[in-house]
């Protein structure tokens, strides 16, 4: 299912930023915004070799659309669990809510690097990238035809941060190498949860799009969430392609207590 919103270059103001949002998390406090933030972590000196123009962009354009999308969502789940989940399921949670807040990466993910995994493809280029963006250009993704110049940016955007979300080979390459990804199954479990309250019905958040982020087919995913069912974090009853889930945790709270201590 693609993502339908149009697409944008805000990527340029940062691609995984992982290390940074570690900081920003530990700095951050519920009811803190933006603009507040920016000057407490200009204060905090955590940013020494980085200008005060760049790490505003790193708050405003990357840190607040991704993890302060509405009040203090989902920030404030990221920063009860950062310590309490390994480096790779962080990063796999950190990579849902970029790819949430931009639909270009979310797309390339579904339609360019699932397909060239499961296709058994060993490599990435920043030309078929380029691909990928010059037809959302010509098929009306953007507010408005991008230069070629843009289209070269955003293209290596993409590569970029799929290997800053360690899907691909890192470094400074027009081709990438893939890299064997698997998604966690607490983040399957973190998701599951998320979709649910947000208000979706089982059947609707076995179908959502999010899964196709991680290369989870329904059958895939139904096979999942079985064995998580086992480990008690809901119970899956499956009638045909009707799917019936007894969600055990009723909040917030009580999940990212299981999350942390499993």
């Amino acid at each position: 299912m693609k993502n339908n919103r149009l697409y944008t270059t805000q990527l340029s103001a940062g691609l995984g930023v992982i290390d940074e949002t570690r900081t920003l998390l530990d700095l951050w406090q519920p009811g803190i915004k933006v603009p507040e933030l920016f000057q407490i972590t200009l204060d905090s000196g955590h940013f020494p070799n980085i200008t005060a123009r760049r790490l505003r962009n790193i708050v405003a354009e990357c840190f607040a659309p991704r993890y302060l999308v509405s009040k203090d969502y989902p920030a404030v789940l990221l920063k009860s669990l950062i310590n309490n989940v390994s480096s790779t399921e962080l990063s796999q949670m950190l990579f849902l809510f970029t790819a949430r807040a931009n639909a270009i990466l979310a797309n390339f993910v579904k339609m360019v690097y699932w397909p060239k995994y499961s296709g058994n493809h060993d490599t990435i280029s920043n030309n078929e990238a380029r691909d990928f963006v010059i037809q959302a250009n010509q098929h009306g993704r953007t507010n408005r035809p991008w230069s070629e110049s843009t289209i070269k940016r955003v293209s290596t955007y993409l590569t970029g941060c799929c290997a800053d979300f360690g899907m691909l080979e890192t470094g400074r390459k027009s081709i990438r190498r893939i890299i064997p990804y698997r998604v966690e199954q607490k983040i399957i479990a973190f998701l599951a949860y998320d979709l649910h309250f947000s208000g979706l019905g089982d059947n609707s958040v076995i179908a959502h799009s999010d899964w196709e982020l991680f290369g989870l087919q329904k059958k895939d995913l139904r096979d999942e969430m079985k064995r998580l069912s086992l480990k008690g974090f809901f119970i899956v009853q499956t009638a045909g392609k009707v799917i019936r889930i007894e969600w055990n945790y009723k909040n917030w709270e009580e999940l990212i207590h299981v999350i942390s201590e499993c």
